[in-house]
């Protein structure tokens, strides 16, 4: 199963979990220091909550979560297949999480993540472990 991800910036990182938990009737799966996220079933969507009060209400980005490492490399090779520019296939940690990820940007410059979390880290800024991001029309 996939899910669509949307990552928003927030003003008030309390105050937004409060909301979303009202609004979807359920608590966060994981909070840490300017940081919140949400595995919601119904509708199926990773809600992620980063806290920056300069920029509270905006989008941070957009994502693909599935549930394999395949997946990810079969997202990308389809999008590079359409001519699109990916950036590769990292291994990452970032956003308290261990994944493999891709990115792409599109228009409006609006960035979109199809990524496999395979657990959980302390990391917070994204930190590239390994890479092919070289290959495939990045």
């Amino acid at each position: 199963m996939s899910r669509l991800q949307l990552a928003i910036d927030v003003a008030n990182l309390d105050e937004a979990i409060a909301f979303y938990s009202r609004m979807f009737s359920i608590e966060p799966t994981k909070v840490r220091p300017g940081y919140a996220n949400f595995a919601i079933d119904e509708p199926p969507l990773k809600l992620v909550l980063n806290e920056n009060p300069d920029s509270g209400g905006s989008i941070n980005h957009l994502g693909v979560e599935v549930d394999d490492v395949q997946s990810v490399h079969e997202a990308q090779a389809r999008m590079t297949d359409e001519g699109l520019s990916t950036s590769g296939i990292d291994e990452t940690l970032c956003c308290y999480a261990e994944k493999t990820e891709t990115w792409i940007e599109g228009p409006d410059d609006v960035r979109w993540e199809w990524y496999v979390k395979h657990g959980d880290s302390e990391q917070f800024a994204n930190v590239v472990v390994s890479s092919d991001g070289d290959c495939c029309g990045s």
